[in-house]
């Protein structure tokens, strides 16, 4: 049993480890930023760490300020959360030099599933479906630009290393492919300080479909049904659902049977993604394997009703699963909008600053993750998302009328959200009749949907 984690992260994601650890009686230590001091995590979580100034780099990303923080606590574990250090094998083995359980897989499985053409490699052995493209990594244009005649255009360029959208450009033509490879390769460089890059075959606009996994140190691997997150805007997820509307029963069994494979493949323990793209045609192709939990974890708590960070927590005690493979079952829909503090109307710019008031909708089948409150200020140092409103139903169609009435009912005064956005989204045609593809959004923006542009989104939600 651990007595102490360190939350190596902050806002809700932060804010939810500390709720998970108080429901199973182990002290939760926050860490944060200068600019974070008066951030919610710190008042849930049991102590508190100042690790640096506002920068990522100064603080969130900084491995030593951490571990140190977690050895002056007597911390036992670290728990990254998602994104800063939590696929970051570096940071694993840091921890484990000193004496601190990572919650979270190993780092050799990291560095196998992380770095994303070394994971295509690693399927394509274990016999997964894998989308045609390169087996072996690419540093140079002119190679790419061999490798991507023989795949066939378009083409998309991947970072090794990346993750959020980064690093990724499509060639539609071998004359613009130099162009877009050097664009994605010094985006990659920037971001994840990793030039490698891959190419495969570009499917145009085909769903997102994900599979939750949770392992544990025991041989068992769980799979715990699907996540469709189609509606994406530059590779940023908007809106997730589970079970998603363009997967049969048969297809779901299958992409589990795939990645409860992919999982054992590489003796994976804790929680991961196995993430798919789907064709027109209801052929799946496995994309990457994201080694941590996902921002959209909650989906998949609603219609399992698994908690998935207690279950991270007890599995990196070498507690077996609380639950049988055969035990899961998915109930009823769950829909989750992410809300962001961004302007829409001014191409989704950043809008940080002082939350003067917040109503969160509740009621039953409602949740909303969030670590904002009345008096709370945005800072412009982090990601834009501030809250993540899910709701739970025995149908979608419930589900979708439930998800407008907790939007409608959301109020956040002081600084600009995406609100009425995501109102118009849910409301649309094309995502309510569960056609929505990756180029939902993109079409919408350039009002060339079938279903029509969608309307002013600064008009009243009801």
């Amino acid at each position: 049993m651990f007595n102490k984690i360190l939350i190596a992260n902050r806002g809700e994601i932060a804010v939810r480890i500390a709720r998970a650890c108080r429901n199973m009686g182990i002290r939760s230590v926050a860490v944060y930023s200068k600019e974070d001091e008066k951030s919610l995590h710190l008042q849930i979580a049991d102590q508190r760490v100042c690790i640096g100034e506002g920068p990522s780099r100064e603080s969130y990303l900084n491995m030593d300020r951490i571990i140190m923080a977690a050895k002056n606590v007597g911390a036992d574990a670290v728990h990254p959360g998602f994104g800063f250090l939590s696929e970051n094998s570096e940071f694993v083995r840091r921890c484990q030099e000193n004496g601190l359980t990572f919650i979270g897989p190993s780092p050799e499985v990291i560095d196998k599933m992380g770095n994303k053409s070394q994971a295509r490699i690693t399927m394509m052995e274990a016999g997964v479906p894998v989308v045609p493209g390169t087996k072996e990594p690419v540093y140079q244009a002119e190679r790419g630009k061999e490798l991507a005649e023989e795949i066939g255009y378009p083409v998309m360029i991947k970072a090794s290393s990346g993750g959020g959208g980064k690093g990724m450009r499509v060639a539609e033509s071998e004359d613009e492919f130099e162009f877009q490879f050097n664009m994605a390769q010094r985006e990659s460089a920037n971001a994840f300080g990793d030039d490698t890059m891959y190419i495969e075959r570009f499917i145009q606009n085909p769903r997102h479909v994900e599979i939750q996994i949770m392992a544990d140190t025991h041989g068992t691997v769980a799979a715990l049904g699907e996540r469709d997150c189609s509606v994406q805007r530059n590779h940023q997820k908007l809106i997730e659902e589970s079970p998603s509307p363009a997967v049969s029963l048969e297809t779901r069994k299958e992409m589990e049977r795939y990645a409860v494979m992919a999982a054992k493949a590489v003796g994976y323990t804790n929680a991961g993604t196995i993430e798919y793209i789907v064709d027109r045609q209801g052929r799946f192709y496995f994309m990457e394997m994201n080694t941590r939990i996902q921002v959209e974890h909650g989906v998949t708590e609603m219609v399992t009703g698994v908690d998935l960070i207690m279950e991270q927590i007890r599995v990196a005690m070498g507690e077996p699963l609380s639950f049988s493979p055969e035990e899961v079952q998915i109930r009823g829909h769950a829909i989750e909008c992410r809300i962001n503090a961004e302007i829409p109307e001014k191409n989704f710019m950043p809008s940080p600053g002082l939350v003067e008031k917040i109503h969160l909708p509740a009621g039953c089948g409602v949740r909303v993750d969030t670590a904002l409150y009345g008096g709370y200020r945005i800072p412009s140092e982090y990601d834009s998302m501030i809250a993540k409103v899910m709701v739970h139903a025995p149908s979608r169609q419930e589900a979708l009328m439930k998800m407008r009435a907790a939007l409608d009912e959301m109020v956040i005064l002081g600084v600009e959200t995406n609100l009425d956005f995501q109102y118009q989204l849910i409301k649309h045609p094309t995502f309510a009749e569960g056609e929505a593809d990756t180029g939902f959004i993109e079409a919408l923006m350039g009002g060339k949907s079938q279903a029509g542009r969608m309307e002013d989104p600064g008009v009243d939600r009801r």
